[in-house]
């Protein structure tokens, strides 16, 4: 084993640790002994890879996106889901449902609260808003092109109002103000009609 990939190896074991502390205890009570302790590996490794804790932040936000945005939508091998159904599917993984969505979505509002106090940050806010919202119109052009959604409806706007109905519900839900079943189902009521589709 080389030691690209034992570094590798290791900067992984730290981002997902970063990633639960940060969730756990919010980014300005983060300690970096504590994100080696559960890394396995020690302090001064953890500063090699993140000069800062906004550093950290930014790049365990990085991760976590890659491992429950990227890869959260891949068709199963064998299935071929209708764009309506995928598309649904899309917003169910933008919503605080028990477990790891709703870990990922402690992980925005720190990104959010952090953004706003400090500058440096919102280029990261908005880059993986953009990323989101590229997901997302893709996914409409693909559905519109196949004939499953109004050909009048504007993918990019449609993807922005997706992105802000889930961040508005969503974060009603994190809080316990509203159910999450029932924010997706307002999410989708919206969507629906924007798109054409059946709501059921």
């Amino acid at each position: 084993m080389t030691e690209t990939v034992v570094a590798e190896g290791a900067r992984e074991r730290i981002l997902a640790a970063a990633v639960e502390r940060i969730a756990t205890d919010g980014i300005d009570d983060v300690r970096i002994a504590r994100i080696a302790m559960d890394a396995g590996v020690s302090s001064s490794l953890v500063h090699y890879h993140f000069e800062t804790r906004e550093a950290l932040l930014e790049q365990a936000l990085e991760y976590s996106f890659e491992l429950a945005g990227d890869g959260r939508i891949g068709d199963e091998e064998g299935a071929a889901p209708s764009h309506t159904r995928k598309l649904a599917g899309m917003i169910d993984q933008c919503l605080p449902y028990p477990g790891q969505l709703e870990r990922d979505w402690i992980l925005w509002v720190e990104l959010w609260l952090r953004a706003v106090r400090h500058e440096e940050l919102r280029p990261t806010a908005a880059g993986l808003y953009a990323r989101m919202r590229t997901w997302f119109t893709e996914a409409i052009v693909a559905g519109t092109e196949a004939g499953e959604f109004h050909p009048s409806a504007d993918p990019e706007r449609v993807a922005d109002r997706v992105l802000a109905l889930c961040d508005g519900y969503g974060v009603r839900a994190l809080l316990g103000d509203l159910a999450t079943e029932r924010a997706r189902e307002e999410v989708w009521a919206v969507v629906a009609r924007e798109l054409g589709v059946d709501a059921g």
